[in-house]
Parts: structure tokens; C-alpha cells; sequence
């Protein structure tokens, strides 16, 4: 049965290194949660301290309403999946399976019942006699996942579980562990560092910067609305294109450090004229010629990288900032080129806060 996770002001200090401060979130029954962030960012101490593997220093982990901060980790009804699997080397696949539940004290009728069912699941039927040397790196991975799944636990919690594998495999586990966490319905808060897994996981995502919960949103809104200057820059591949500028023209425009003005399309921003900003634009967003609605900008190409359905161009504007294009047609096969920055694509950042400016 899935339960309804709720993280209140939880806080977490080594000695006086703070690494988590005050983080609130809350994860629906049948949830995907995908904690997001750049190394030392503090998510995989924030699943630590939900499974009951560290002590908070402030705040309060509830399961369904219940306060469950001072419950031991074999108390909270929660599977953990580990980077590095955490299977015994001794035991074959059926045992390290079914260790959890002789633990419990189930017969064997039911013990063989809930591996069986699970091992079909994952295809790991022909496998349950082989020891964890025997099997490739995804193959462990979903012994780990089986041995989650056969406690029937109200949350998953995984941490980094991909990291150890190749590209393609990255990917079938991805659908894998997505198929499954939408079959079996449970709740699940799932830490990386990989924004394709990230993006594609999650039912709403939480960017962690510094031991901060800085966004909590869906993904696509995240993608398309980020909050603070950390959220664009580290959302994407390439990264959101973000230029110096200055607020002109009564809030309505952005001056860049060039002295290319470029109209706000969606109304004014508070602030006075000169307010230092970073506005940004994605790779795929920037046009090449494009339409005269917007100032061009004349860039030198300095690198292509032809990628097959399409091309990323890094370029070098006159000032010296440089830009990446996402191109799916023809590539220019000039490298003296003009840009546009279409308004409507523009996102408007203050220099010195890093949040997002909106319209007002």
C-alpha cells in the first residue's frame, strides 16, 4: 500500500558543517520523486535521513501522518536500493532475495510464493540459482530491486541505483524501473545526479543546490520555468545560454554587455534602470537568421558537434560571451553568422539574488 511521505524543516549538521537545511517536501501516495543535484548538494543525505540511516538535526520525517523521526530503519516499512547493490556474495539470487523475509519470519510456501512473483517480474526466473558474480551489472541491479520489492514496502528509496552502468543499460533499467514503480504503485523518492534520469522519471522533481530544496515542480515545468539562475544553468544539455545584461527602457527591455537592447515580450520587470540581470535562453531556442522581430547578433562559430538528427554550435559573440545552438536542419556551413534571441523565449534572472523575474 502506498503512503504519503511529508519531510518538515528537516536539517542535518556534521558537527558545524550545515548540509541540509530546512528542506520541506511531500511526496503523494504512488509518487515519483526525483531528487536532482550536483555532488555534496546534500540529496543522498536527505534519503539517509528518510530510511532512518541518520539522525536529523531539526525537523520531522512523517509516513502517512505518523511521526516516524525516531523510528529505527527496520521499523519505517521502507526498501532501500543502493548504488552498489548490497548483495551478499555468498548467497545465490533466491536467498539474497528472500533474506528480508526469513528474517520476518515467513514460511517457505510464502517465501517462494513472493520471489517467484517477483523474479518474474524482472525476468530473473532462470537466474535465482546463481551467485551474485555470476551476473552482469543489470542483472544485480535487479536482484537489488527484487529483493525491494518482495518486502511490499509503502516507500522506495534509491539511491543512485544506475550509476554503475553503461549507457544502454542506464537506459533499459530506466524503463524498467519506471514500468515497475507505475505497476506496483509505491511511492518512491529516487536520488541522481543524471538529469536524463531525472526528467524522465520523475512525477515531480526536486533540484537540491547547497543542502537546499531550491524548486519542487514537475520536470517539464522546471525545464521550461526555472526558478533561480542554479536551476537554469543545471537543468540541460547543453545548458541554458545565460548573458550579463542591465534592466533599461522602464523594465521593458534587457541591455546586454555589448549594447544589444532586447525587448521583454511578455511585459515589464520591476527595478530600476540599470538593475544588474542574467538573461538566459536554451540552445534550441536560439535561431539562426530567424525572424526580425528580434535584434541579430553577428557570432563567430567556434566548434561544431555533429550529433546526427542534429548539430550543436558553440559560438562567440562579438563581446565574448559564448552561446550554444541546438540545430536540427542544415548546420551553416559559414562560420560567420547571425543569431537571434526570439522574446518570447527569454528568461530574466537578477544578477544578484539569482531568482526569477516575472512579469509584473
Amino acid at each position: 500500500m502506498s503512503a504519503r511521505l511529508e519531510l518538515e524543516g528537516l536539517s542535518k549538521a556534521f558537527g558545524r558543517t550545515g548540509v541540509l537545511h530546512a528542506v520541506d517536501l511531500c511526496a503523494e501516495p504512488g509518487d515519483m520523486v526525483v531528487i536532482v543535484g550536483a555532488s555534496g548538494c546534500g540529496k543522498s543525505t536527505l534519503l539517509r535521513l528518510v530510511a532512518g540511516l541518520e539522525t536529523p538535526s531539526a525537523g520531522r520525517v512523517r509516513l502517512d501522518g505518523r511521526d516516524i523521526t525516531p523510528l529505527d530503519p527496520a521499523s519505517r516499512d521502507m526498501a532501500m536500493v543502493f548504488q552498489n547493490y548490497a548483495l551478499y556474495p555468498h548467497m545465490s539470487v533466491f536467498d539474497n532475495m528472500a533474506y528480508g523475509l526469513r528474517l520476518r519470519g515467513l514460511s517457505r510456501a510464502q517465501i517462494s510464493d513472493k520471489v517467484g512473483k517477483a523474479a518474474d517480474m524482472l525476468g530473473l526466473g532462470a537466474l535465482l540459482s546463481r551467485k551474485p558474480r555470476q551476473l552482469s551489472g543489470g542483472q544485480r541491479q535487479r536482484v537489488a530491486m527484487g529483493r525491494a520489492i518482495v518486502r511490499e514496502p509503502r516507500l522506495f528509496l534509491f539511491d543512485e541505483p544506475l550509476s554503475n552502468l553503461d549507457a544502454k543499460l542506464r537506459l533499459a533499467m530506466r524503463v524498467e524501473i519506471r514500468r515497475l514503480q507505475k505497476s506496483l504503485g509505491t511511492t518512491s523518492l529516487y536520488v541522481t545526479h543524471d538529469q536524463v534520469e531525472a526528467m524522465t522519471l520523475a512525477d515531480r522533481l526536486v533540484v537540491m543546490e547547497e543542502g537546499r530544496a531550491v524548486q519542487v515542480a514537475p520536470p517539464l515545468e522546471i525545464y521550461r520555468r526555472p526558478a533561480t539562475l542554479y536551476v537554469a544553468g543545471f537543468m540541460g544539455a547543453p545548458p541554458m545560454n545565460l548573458l550579463s545584461a542591465t534592466l533599461v527602457a522602464d523594465g521593458t527591455a534587457a541591455r546586454l554587455e555589448g549594447g544589444m537592447v532586447l525587448p521583454f515580450a511578455d511585459g515589464r520587470r520591476s527595478g530600476a534602470d540599470g538593475l544588474a540581470l542574467m538573461v538566459g535562453i536554451r540552445p534550441e531556442h536560439v535561431e539562426v537568421g530567424g525572424e526580425r522581430s528580434s535584434p541579430a547578433l553577428p557570432a563567430q562559430v567556434e566548434l561544431r558537434e555533429p550529433l546526427g538528427a542534429e548539430t550543436i554550435l558553440i559560438c562567440r559573440l562579438t563581446g565574448g560571451e559564448m552561446v550554444s545552438l541546438r540545430l536540427t536542419g542544415e548546420p551553416p556551413e559559414t562560420d560567420r553568422i547571425e543569431i537571434r534571441l526570439p522574446a518570447r523565449h527569454l528568461h530574466v534572472f537578477d544578477a544578484a539574488s539569482g531568482l526569477r523575474l516575472d512579469p509584473g
